[in-house]
């Protein structure tokens, strides 16, 4: 069965990305641990980060750093918190998102619903971080 991932891969299902290659994506979270909390997702379905090939957990990670990286310029949070977590989604995607302290990094703290309008902010803040580094290549439109 395709995964609510794979269907906002796809287009069928909205998504804020801010990241596309030929083996990630990155979108914002509908419900995000703090601003810019951003979902990187493999392409391919794989249910458990164990399942991955490595090469692909290296991909993601480094995609994951560059994004963060982008994070920290534009939200200036003291942490950039990093979660692989599998349980909301059958579909491996790692959590980047700031963290101003360890409750960043609880679940029960997301927010249950977010503002169109300041999603689409942050995600034009990170988009534009990322290609002022550099990336702009994997950034869309």
């Amino acid at each position: 069965m395709t995964t609510i991932f794979t269907r906002i891969i796809e287009g069928e299902l909205p998504g804020d990305f801010v990241w596309s290659d030929d083996r990630c994506v990155a979108f914002l979270s509908i419900n995000p641990l703090g601003p810019g909390h951003t979902l990187v997702v493999p392409r391919q379905e794989v249910d458990h980060w164990l399942d991955a090939e490595p090469d692909l957990m290296a991909h993601l990670t480094t995609v994951a750093h560059t994004i963060g990286t982008a994070m920290r310029t534009v939200y200036s949070p003291p942490r950039v918190g990093l979660i692989v977590a599998g349980f909301e989604v059958p579909h491996l995607h790692v959590h980047v998102f700031p963290a101003k302290d360890m409750t960043a990094f609880d679940f029960a703290n997301a927010a249950p619903s977010v503002d169109r309008a300041e999603q689409a902010r942050h995600r034009e803040s990170l988009r534009s971080a990322l290609r002022a580094a550099g990336h702009g290549a994997h950034v869309p439109d």
